[in-house]
């Protein structure tokens, strides 16, 4: 199954569209499609072409910083509408202080986020896109659902305790398989593969957004003896952690007919990180 010129075609096209956009007024959810869409152009030429050229490189290295600014706007985003949603009415001085600051931080993120976007980068941006989009690179001679599933079995079959920053990585290398995996285009076969990636995506996300409010809070109130936000944020993250170990799990499974082993998947609850690790995605 060879790549699908139409869904090549779009990648760029909702891209190009979606720098106006940011630059202008960095709405989430244009933040999160400029972040999406920006990781696919990367996968696409770190992955499928064998020769890029220096325009490429280029494209990839101006794409890579935007999209590293976006994701500290998109992270801020998420974790803010995490904790509006929680009800927490024994600690909420400290759930208030910590959407305040987290208010604050957002509001400088999206100033660098739209400066970074100035009118000479965005017209490189176009002008490499545009070319990068009408080259032919021969990749109508490549099987992209054949490249995704070795790519996540490259990384299924490591034998390694799952650890936060495995699990994360798989969430990584699952996300790249994915879009790899979209430009096969819509046969049942690759609709299977996405769909389920897209699942797994989605579950350790959810673990790692809470893990990453919760170092927040931590740094916030460090100097804190006690804190029932804290406390629940901690419990939330591990229990999310769980959640994904097992989804982790099932997809093995279910994609590589390959399962982790018993001693790989933690019986205690794992440290809280502090968020200092975390990758944007």
């Amino acid at each position: 199954m060879p790549v699908d010129p139409q869904e090549r075609a779009a990648i760029f096209r909702k891209l190009h569209k979606l720098l106006g956009r940011v630059a202008k007024k960095p709405e989430p959810q244009d933040v999160h499609h400029f972040r999406t869409n920006s990781r696919r152009v990367e996968t696409l030429i770190d992955d499928l072409l064998c020769n890029p050229t220096y325009g490429d490189q280029k494209l990839v290295k101006t794409l890579r910083r935007l999209h590293k600014k976006a994701g500290k706007v998109r992270d801020l985003d998420v974790q803010t509408a995490l904790l509006h949603n929680l009800k927490l009415p024994q600690d909420s001085r400290r759930k208030l202080q910590l959407l305040n600051a987290m208010a604050e931080e957002r509001e400088q993120r999206e100033k660098k986020l739209a400066k970074a976007f100035d009118p000479e980068t965005i017209r490189e941006l176009r002008k490499r896109l545009k070319r990068a989009a009408n080259e032919d690179k021969n990749l109508s001679a490549l099987n992209p659902l054949q490249i995704a599933k070795q790519k996540f079995a490259e990384i299924s079959h490591v034998s390694a305790p799952l650890t936060e920053k495995r699990l994360h990585q798989f969430r990584i290398t699952g996300k790249r398989a994915r879009y790899i995996a979209e430009l096969a285009g819509d046969g049942p076969d690759a609709r299977h593969f996405v769909a389920e990636l897209k699942h797994l995506q989605d579950v350790i996300g959810d673990w790692h957004d809470w893990l990453q409010l919760s170092g927040r809070a931590k740094k916030l109130f460090a100097n804190e003896e006690t804190s029932a936000l804290l406390s629940v944020l901690r419990n939330i993250s591990r229990a999310k952690f769980r959640l994904a170990c097992e989804a982790l799990k099932v997809t093995l499974a279910d994609l590589n007919g390959t399962s982790l082993r018993p001693d790989a998947v933690p019986l205690k609850k794992p440290p809280l990180s502090t968020g200092k690790s975390a990758v944007a995605a």
